[in-house]
């Protein structure tokens, strides 16, 4: 019997959160629907059109992982694991037509505000709760193990379905006060600031995803930590410059230039990089290391000083 690598695990795991994202998803935009049908507000409609954009984020999220799980062959040989910034920009471009969507239902109705079908609608507004509870907690899990796993595609899911939390907590608050107060213009005005809050959270999943498909490096804490163990593991070597690192999924890809004595074997400069990859692998799981070896006299006296 075959056991699964660590990596493979994880992959396992990142496409059974995706599923129960799915399944979650399509339970909480029945409520939504439903809290819409008992009140008849166009703000709860509202957020239960964006509850449409969690369904298609988290079957393009269950299928780029997927993706990203291949293994790397001729066509693709760094692996498949870029795939997942995709299920955020496509997330990016439906929310961009929720929110269009949501404008196009609002304005008519702010222009012309009048109490809603539905009465008081207190039920109604009670089901949205109960689903934006169920919302809270998955949201929860998957930035939990979005982080832990270092999925992107599980992190912009549980952002988006977080942000949709607090949209739905603002929305409620807001009709019951129009409710209340017999401001009906309340109503629709709530829901042209969800679609401009759902605008803002787009736009922050697809810069994070941009970032990813042009190579951002890692964030400074990180690139510190690397710093540190080429440091610390580097005995022997004379410096160790051009350190470029990138992220593509959950996998890190570092590269650096390493300067050794002229005179050094090649066993000797092998036992070193094996020393770096080990040192670095320790603060840094999931990467890839690729270590260029050169004599002393491609020195450029700078970067990581271990003399």
């Amino acid at each position: 019997m075959t056991v699964p690598s660590a990596s493979q695990q994880s992959s396992q795991r990142a496409s059974r959160l995706a599923l129960g994202s799915i399944l979650v998803a399509v339970v909480v935009l029945g409520l939504k629907f439903l809290a819409y049908v008992l009140t008849g507000s166009v703000a709860l409609y509202s957020d239960a059109l964006e509850s449409i954009i969690n369904v298609a984020a988290a079957v393009a999220a269950f299928i780029a992982l997927r993706v990203a799980a291949r293994p790397a062959d001729a066509n693709h040989p760094y692996g498949h694991t870029k795939a997942e910034y995709f299920s955020a920009v496509a997330e990016g471009v439906l929310i961009v037509l929720a929110a269009a969507a949501i404008v196009r239902e609002a304005l008519p109705v702010l222009m012309n505000p009048a109490p809603p079908e539905g009465g008081t609608g207190l039920v109604g507004l009670g089901v949205n709760l109960g689903a934006s509870a169920l919302n809270a907690l998955w949201a929860t899990v998957l930035l939990r193990h979005g982080r832990a796993l270092r999925s992107p595609a599980l992190l912009a899911d549980g952002k988006h379905v977080m942000s949709d939390v607090v949209t739905s907590v603002g929305v409620l608050v807001g009709v019951l006060a129009a409710r209340l107060t017999g401001l009906y213009w309340l109503d629709p005005l709530l829901a042209v600031l969800v679609a401009l809050n759902i605008l803002w959270s787009g736009w922050l999943l697809v810069r994070d995803s941009v970032g990813g498909l042009m190579d951002a490096a890692v964030d400074s804490d990180t690139e510190r930590r690397i710093r540190a163990a080429m440091s610390e593991a580097g005995a022997g070597a004379l410096e160790m410059h051009d350190l470029r690192t990138r992220h593509a999924g959950s996998l890190t890809f570092i590269e650096f230039h390493m300067v050794v004595p002229g005179d050094m074997t090649v066993t000797e400069a092998h036992a070193i990089c094996d020393r770096l990859e080990d040192a670095i692998r320790a603060t840094t799981p999931e990467c890839s290391i690729n270590i260029h070896v050169e004599p002393a006299d491609k020195a450029k006296h700078h970067g990581v000083l271990v003399l």
